[in-house]
């Protein structure tokens, strides 16, 4: 696969962030987080969503319009615009146990030296268990699926659990053009 416009998503924990930071990396093409346009900045983080208006517009000034870039995260219910503006999407899963061994790990690490706030953690915890649920309201695997069955784009599904080498390949020799929701 050539540089191009790319969205890598999944479930919080999946690797999302990290294998589309590597893509950037070795495309040399900016990398963006959805995270840090839906969220204002703030401290602790996570705190006070931005408007949607206000994320799609700063979305679009800092690199939608450039020619190559990878957005890491989930748009779900609010950037389409983005989206449809992507070359391909690829999807990564993991399997719960792993998810959450990777969350709380992260959690650890960010929180190391600083406040840890015990009700935020739960709350993003419980959040981010609710993914694998179907009946969940939030960011679902059902929603996710539903999302990417009605793509007009190809679609890469990746397992999370490979390392960051392999998921790097398997873009790098993927052909998008040959069919729409493949699995590698």
């Amino acid at each position: 696969m050539k540089r191009s416009r790319i969205h890598v998503t999944g479930a919080s924990g999946s690797g999302t962030t990290t294998l589309a930071r590597s893509l950037a990396n070795h495309w040399s093409v900016p990398h963006a987080d959805a995270d840090d346009y839906f969220w204002l900045p703030s401290d602790p983080p996570y705190v006070n969503m931005r408007p949607e208006n206000e994320r799609l517009n700063l979305m679009q000034r800092l690199f939608v319009p450039g020619g190559a870039w990878v957005l890491s995260g989930s748009m779900l219910g609010w950037g389409e615009s983005v989206v449809d503006q992507c070359d391909a999407v690829i999807f990564l899963s993991l399997n719960f146990e792993e998810r959450m061994h990777r969350l709380e790990t992260r959690e650890i690490t960010r929180r190391a030296g600083g406040e840890f706030d015990e009700v935020a953690w739960g709350q993003f915890l419980e959040w981010a268990q609710g993914y694998d649920d179907p009946i969940f309201k939030g960011r679902s695997r059902a929603r996710h699926e539903k999302w990417l069955r009605g793509l007009n784009k190809p679609v890469l599904r990746l397992d999370g659990a490979q390392t960051r080498e392999q998921l790097v390949a398997a873009v790098l020799n993927w052909q998008p053009s040959v069919r729409r929701n493949q699995s590698v």
